[in-house]
């Protein structure tokens, strides 16, 4: 019996210690609060005015990154017209390496359209520039405010034996790969990492650039391709979000590396690889079910 209540309180102790990394959300952004935001990231941003910007009609989260830049997001519910059930919750995200501007570019211009069919069949949270201190430095770079590598800071099983240890002799310790002194350790990855406990996504779409390629990591049968971009591994990392969330928390993740991180593909490319990445979703992500996220997190308390 005292080994059940140990273990019962340690359960209750790392969910508080995850309720406590998830922010309260701010109050609503004024259309000043809201002109201020846009006008310093459309700049950076191939193809996004700032009256588009204005359109994505993002808000604070009540996170914000390591130099105070506010973290920002819309949440999108499924039309009222929709299936009825559970709808798939999908978490899209862009602007994770701040050098990829097209990244964040596309996830703009993708905003203008989720509320058509099919995607207002869908649960929707969109965060495109999830690093804005990267987007936002001097000369865009790949790293948060800190130096750090936010794809390489989520708590990736053996984190603190692989990752410092592949960053070394992998990439010779790159700058631009450095994946942090411990995992977890910037505003911008925890607020991730807490967004995926509270939203429980089905399943997560992050955009990168310049590989070219699709990536996949999780549950589900991979797209064979989106557009132009075809499925091709480009690898595990220790602590990357692929591997974090495909691997370790089981959802399905889709990595889309366009294959230019400065210029846009053309317009029409941009619409088919939504529409494709919309119909493998209707395909491939089963609406209805409890997200794998909520079915580790109950199988946990179940345990316990």
């Amino acid at each position: 019996m005292d080994e059940v209540i140990v273990r019962l309180i340690r359960n209750v102790t790392a969910l508080l210690a995850v309720a406590a990394c998830i922010p309260a959300l701010a109050a609503p952004a004024s259309a000043a609060q809201q002109a201020e935001w846009c006008n310093r990231l459309t700049p950076r941003l191939p193809g996004v005015n700032a009256a588009g910007c204005l359109r994505s009609g993002l808000q604070p989260t009540g996170a914000t990154s390591r130099n105070g830049f506010p973290i920002l997001m819309r949440s999108i519910p499924p039309a009222k017209s929709a299936k009825k059930g559970e709808p798939v919750r999908v978490l899209l995200l862009g602007g994770i390496h701040g050098d990829e501007l097209t990244a964040a570019a596309i996830v703009f211009q993708w905003m203008q359209l989720l509320q058509a069919p099919p995607a207002q069949a869908f649960h929707w949270h969109v965060a495109p520039v999830v690093n804005p201190d990267g987007l936002l430095a001097a000369k865009p770079q790949r790293v948060n405010a800190n130096g750090v590598d936010l794809n390489r800071n989520f708590p990736t099983p053996g984190w603190e034996q692989d990752a410092k240890r592949y960053w070394m002799k992998t990439t010779g310790s790159d700058p631009r790969r450095f994946p942090g002194q411990s995992p977890l350790s910037e505003p911008e990855s925890r607020w991730l990492n807490a967004e995926m406990e509270r939203f429980k996504p089905h399943v997560i779409i992050s955009v990168h650039a310049p590989f070219g390629v699709l990536d996949f990591d999780g549950p589900a049968k991979p797209p064979r391709r989106f557009g132009r971009l075809y499925y091709s591994r480009v690898g595990v990392y220790p602590g990357s979000l692929g591997n974090y969330g495909g691997m370790h928390k089981n959802v399905p993740v889709i990595t889309i590396e366009l294959p230019n991180a400065q210029a846009m593909p053309p317009r029409d490319e941009v619409l088919r690889i939504w529409k494709d990445m919309l119909a493998w979703i209707e395909r491939s992500v089963p609406a209805g079910s409890a997200s794998p996220i909520q079915r580790t997190s109950n199988k946990a308390l179940m345990d316990h």
